[in-house]
């Protein structure tokens, strides 16, 4: 068996960037807004870090 290193996981970034997303937009009274906002920031960094540890 080849020993390559264990895969990064980028799939935290959505829950914590949707979780904070809905948290800033409960203070902002949008928070449908807010969820997705983070849906979309911590999608884009779990796409940036599967593509980094797809290079490796």
């Amino acid at each position: 068996m080849a020993d390559t290193p264990p895969s990064a996981a980028g799939g935290i970034l959505i829950a914590i960037c949707s979780i904070g997303g809905t948290v800033i937009g409960l203070t902002q009274g949008q928070v449908t807004v807010g969820f997705l906002a983070g849906l979309v920031i911590g999608s884009l960094g779990a796409v940036a870090v599967w593509l980094r540890d797809r290079r490796r």
